[in-house]
């Protein structure tokens, strides 16, 4: 018999097993075994004791490695006995719902549906069974209960996108409304009726920004005008976000502005259900009470105090939006598990601190659930006003978990609580589990709540010893030193905790300057921010808010000074788009080390090494050698001299979302001929048919552009040719397409008719980028076609939030088949 194999034998002929642990190994091993058996297992240890000493480590581990995979199922009983199995129940079920968003195409529903059932089944017969044969059949229909969900909500929602950009006649009535830092108001108007032309297919929401000055309309009215509006931007790059994705979910079909001032439409409103009345009621006070702190604390201290009250954020700047960002402090503005819990917890103290003074009441009845049940109707107001932001019910569907604990005389701060609220958020809206603010609210509180109870046992095994002096001055300087380093580890968890998503949506990492910030900051936002904030809206009613409100507004002008302060030292870096299995591997390994109490949780560290081999291998990889974006009017090419576009003044929505992807530095502008360069007539736009002379002239154009930099005609084209030769074209003046075909080796015209050139060049025109998407060119060094890779944002995904790309507003029918070329090159099977 092996070493290996009897090394458990001889452990199993010890003393009668108590509980599980029992069967462990190592220290907990050598107690399960009586003195007389030492002698049998003497030689096993001295065989395993003599190691080269260059190969100790790796021994050590793979011994390591071998205890923890025997002990797996010990361990496993354990933290079922702990309870700890209802952790993962929203684990499990987030993460079927999440591989059924993931999926390219809708599943069949019956199929899934079936399997669940029979899971269902086989779990309730095995509930008494032990291990993993009890665990699977759960941890089946947990995983197809979460894809169920996932397609009833897709179901529930059925938002219809607008399938094109299309300039017509709007009219509708406003459903919410927002003011941006420069006094303009964006509106969520529900559509009525469009004209000039009519869309056959309209959005039932669509959300316009109204750029001229005007008098506001309120929520309930209807208004008109001439609007543009375009569906909801996907992917910028292959791989990132999808802003089409939450747009469908969040029932808003197109996006847009109006031309000039929105009329307001004479009549009596439009009839609404008793929901909508009251939805548009509180939306109106939420307005009302956001205009009151703004006109009492006025600039971005003032909207700053807006958005942690009401959630309203656009009138914030950009500059303060941006330092709030790079200094770590951009999560105080939303209405987070902070904001909620500093309220509703300020409030608690407070009633309770209030109710004590009163001892004869204090004796007589619950205090502290009095005081649970007022800060739940307060959290709960807070809630009401707050917008109805994904944020702030996450946070109050928290809060109210962690209150309504108290009248049960259960713990309210446990990993049981964030997990029953967690679950309670994804059976409502399984959509959410793929937003960073999910990901990152969770994964903080999770956090923290396990680094609480790490604390909190180890302070129970080790009693501190009293200390010996106590004297006036000390005793403050320790609870001040409590209190920082209270905060140090607060933000440090959190940051640490929320490390993976944010390196995973935003690309990048916050490095000093996020716990500097904090630390100076969050004493502020504790003890004069929420404290003031609070009062101030009690106080709202009998008109004694404003010295309140201003102190608030005081305390967070000197935040942003901090944020200001912070970010100009440059304490963010950059991390770039991240491998597809980063996020998955890390967060599976986060969850083992936050969630687990045994041993078991080490089997995260291998996880999260594992997903950092896979960002490196990400980072790793070529640059594309062009990018185009899905619109097709934004090009860029990456050379050896840097990256060079075809916008003098790149968007910075789709380019600053490439530049953090990717890593890359400023674009090289373009050089942009003069007037007297243009064609003969110098009107371009004018539908004429070219004479020979312009053709021929374009192609000259086309075929001599420089190398590293764009050469573009104003509405006309732009070329560039790359350091292996290959002529690019952006034609903008569909006319000039087929010259484009005759000279260059890939188009791109957004407006052209054909998709094949007739010389064998590669033509992409805006029919298909409404299909694939946002698209990374790989030339490979190579002039030849064949030897060309496209990775495209969006092609072979059909599912609802992504099937308005496949609409053809012509023949009202969907059609997702690509050209041949560019299918293939796809596909990876050369031109």
């Amino acid at each position: 018999m092996s070493e290996d194999t009897a090394f458990p034998k001889l452990i199993k002929t010890g003393r009668p097993a108590t509980r599980p642990m029992d069967f462990a190994f190592g220290e907990d091993a050598s107690r399960s075994v009586d003195q007389g058996h030492l002698s049998e297992l003497s030689p096993a240890f001295e065989r395993r004791s003599v190691v080269h000493p260059g190969r100790a480590l790796p021994h050590r581990i793979s011994v390591g490695l071998k205890r923890l995979w025997r002990n797996a199922p010990s361990m496993i009983l354990e933290e079922e006995a702990h309870g700890h199995g209802f952790l993962f129940v929203p684990v499990v079920v987030g993460a079927g719902a999440a591989c059924w968003f993931s999926l390219p195409q809708d599943p069949a529903f019956l199929p899934f549906f079936v399997a669940f059932l029979a899971c269902t089944i086989i779990a309730a017969i095995t509930r008494h069974q032990f291990g993993m044969a009890r665990i699977i059949p759960v941890a089946a229909a947990l995983f197809l209960g979460g894809m169920m969900l996932a397609e009833l909500e897709t179901w529930r929602q059925s938002t219809v996108v607008l399938d094109s950009p299309v300039t017509t006649e709007l009219t509708g009535v406003v459903e919410r409304r927002e003011i941006d830092a420069n006094g303009r108001w964006r509106y969520l108007v529900r559509v009525g009726r469009t004209a000039n032309p009519e869309i056959r297919r309209p959005p039932e929401r669509v959300s316009l920004l109204a750029r001229a000055r005007h008098e506001s309309a309120e929520t309930g009215e209807t208004i008109s005008g001439r609007v543009r509006i375009s569906p909801p931007s996907g992917p910028a790059l292959p791989g990132l976000n999808d802003f089409a994705f939450s747009s469908y979910f969040d029932g808003i079909g197109a996006v847009g502005f109006f031309y000039g001032v929105p009329n307001k439409e004479a009549g009596p409103a439009l009839p609404r259900a008793w929901i909508a009345e009251f939805e548009s009621g509180l939306f109106d006070l939420r307005s009302a009470i956001a205009s009151h702190i703004r006109e009492t604390v006025p600039g971005d201290a003032g909207a700053f105090a807006a958005a942690i009250v009401t959630d309203e954020r656009r009138a914030i700047s950009k500059e303060t939006t941006e330092a709030l960002r790079l200094s770590g402090l951009a999560h105080i503005v939303a209405i987070s598990g902070l904001n909620m819990a500093l309220a509703a917890g300020i409030f608690f103290v407070g009633v309770r601190t209030v109710l004590s003074f009163f001892p004869g009441f204090a004796q007589a009845y619950p205090v502290k659930k009095i005081a649970a049940a007022g800060a739940l109707v307060m959290a709960t107001a807070y809630y009401l006003i707050s917008g109805f932001g994904v944020s702030a019910e996450r946070a109050y569907i928290m809060m109210a978990v962690m209150l309504v604990a108290v009248f049960f005389d259960r713990p309210s701060i446990s990993l049981r609580n964030v997990a029953l609220s967690a679950l309670i958020i994804i059976a409502v809206s399984p959509s959410e589990i793929l937003g960073p603010s999910f990901q990152m609210s969770f994964a903080a509180t999770a956090a923290l709540v396990a680094g609480y109870a790490l604390w909190k046992n180890r302070s129970k095994k080790h009693d501190p010893e009293p200390l010996q002096i106590r004297h006036p001055v000390v005793t403050p300087v320790l609870a001040s030193w409590k209190f920082i380093a209270g905060i140090l580890a607060t933000t440090l968890i959190g940051s640490t905790s929320t490390a993976i998503f944010s390196v995973e949506h935003f690309h990048r990492i916050a490095t000093y300057g996020g716990l500097a910030a904090n630390l100076a900051a969050m004493p502020i936002i504790s003890f004069v921010v929420m404290p003031a904030g609070l009062v101030g809206m009690l106080l709202v009613p009998f008109g004694l808010d404003a010295p309140f409100l201003k102190l608030m507004g005081l305390g967070l002008e000197a935040v942003i000074s901090i944020a200001r302060h912070v970010a100009a030292w440059g304490g963010d870096a950059g991390i770039g788009r991240q491998h597809p299995w980063f996020l998955p591997v890390s967060t599976a390994g986060f969850l083992l080390l936050t969630l687990l109490r045994s041993r078991l949780r080490l089997v995260g560290i291998p996880l999260v090494a594992a997903a950092l081999l896979f960002s490196w291998h990400e980072r790793s990889k070529p640059l594309p050698d062009i990018l185009v974006a899905e619109d097709g009017t934004m090009i860029a090419v990456i050379g050896r001299e840097g990256i060079a576009t075809n916008r003098t003044r790149p968007p910075d929505f789709i380019y600053g979302q490439w530049k953090r992807a990717l890593l890359l530095g400023d674009p090289i502008k373009p050089d942009v001929s003069s007037a007297r360069d243009k064609p003969p007539d110098g009107k371009p736009e004018e539908r004429r048919e070219l004479t020979q002379a312009e053709i021929e002239t374009a192609r000259s154009r086309i075929r001599q552009v420089p190398a590293g930099h764009f050469v573009c005609e104003p509405r006309v084209f732009c070329g560039v040719k790359t350091s292996g030769g290959t002529n690019i074209a952006s034609v903008e003046d569909s006319r000039y397409a087929g010259a484009a075909c005759d000279a260059a080796h890939i188009i791109i015209a957004p407006r052209a008719r054909f998709d094949h050139c007739r010389s064998g060049a590669l033509m992409i025109n805006g029919n298909a980028l409404r299909k694939t998407g946002a698209l990374e060119i790989s030339l490979h060094g190579a002039a030849d076609i064949r030897q060309w890779t496209i990775r495209p944002a969006m092609a072979g995904h059909d599912r609802p939030w992504s099937r308005h790309r496949h609409y053809d507003w012509r023949n009202k029918m969907f059609a997702s088949a690509l050209p041949e070329p560019l299918r293939q090159l796809i596909n990876g099977n050369g031109g």
